[in-house]
């Protein structure tokens, strides 16, 4: 079943460490099995909706999710992050 890794950016810190960190991030996740679905702000937002930026990549399962945020080159993209934003993460399978 498929899985979605679900960052919201609550913070932005350092622009030229998030740049650094997409720049290492994209590739180790798309070679991890991971497809790009949704990057960028929110168009609108409802009830208590967060004008913040959204990533959602979709993964063949939770297992691969999980494995490619452990793997050696995503670790590497957050140690280029180094607290240049706050975010929240999460991995929730499809329906």
């Amino acid at each position: 079943m498929s899985a979605y890794w679900i960052t919201t950016y609550k913070a932005v810190h350092d622009p030229d460490k998030v740049a650094a960190y997409a720049v290492l991030a994209g590739p180790a996740l798309t070679a991890a099995g991971g497809t790009f679905l949704v990057r960028g702000m929110p168009e609108a937002t409802f009830e208590k909706g967060e004008t913040t930026r959204t990533v959602v990549i979709e993964f063949p399962s939770v297992e691969a999710a999980v494995a490619a945020h452990d793997s050696e080159a995503y670790q590497e993209a957050l140690r280029a992050l180094d607290g240049g934003a706050d975010r929240d993460m999460r991995v929730v399978p499809g329906a």
